[in-house]
């Protein structure tokens, strides 16, 4: 098996997994959050949503800096319900497939860089990088689902049944 296959098969995977975590998303809970050194919820939320465009920057970039001495760039919107935290896992599972079918695994194979300041912290092969991305996912997405049993909101079978899903898929 190709690493381009392997790496779409378990994409597409862990969309249809935080497909149903993100659909028990309960409205009017993105600033809340179990602990006071806990992340907010809306803010996991959205990175659930979204980790998957992180694919696509370790397909077609050459490296990322986490923390740019100019400061940072990026922007996350505040998405607060179930439809738009899908919506955007929708667009972003589609720019990593696009990147991903379009790339090799010759080029998978080849270098990126994770930086902070402008100094290298991490060098790998790309297929590393997306390997431990989805990891990091499916571990937010775990975050996600006990602050959803916190919230007293239902949490869906992922890997297996909960004690509110008992549909295996």
């Amino acid at each position: 098996m190709k690493l381009t296959e392997f790496l779409l098969a378990e994409l597409d995977r862990e969309v249809e997994r935080s497909r149903r975590a993100l659909a028990e998303v309960p409205e009017g809970r993105y600033d809340w959050k179990p602990h006071e050194k806990s992340m907010i919820f809306g803010y996991l939320a959205n990175m659930v949503a979204t980790i998957p465009s992180w694919l696509a920057m370790q397909v077609t970039q050459g490296e990322l800096d986490v923390a740019p001495a100019e400061g940072s760039n990026m922007e996350q919107k505040s998405l607060d319900t179930s439809a738009a935290l899908i919506e955007a896992l929708d667009k972003s599972a589609a720019g990593a497939r696009s990147a991903l079918e379009k790339t090799t695994d010759e080029h998978l194979l080849t270098p990126w860089k994770l930086l902070a300041r402008g100094q290298v912290v991490m060098e790998a092969p790309r297929y590393e990088f997306i390997q431990d991305t989805i990891n990091h996912w499916a571990h937010h997405r775990g975050q996600m689902t006990v602050y959803l049993r916190l919230m007293g909101a239902k949490v869906p079978a992922i890997y297996g049944p909960s004690a509110d899903d008992s549909e295996f898929r």
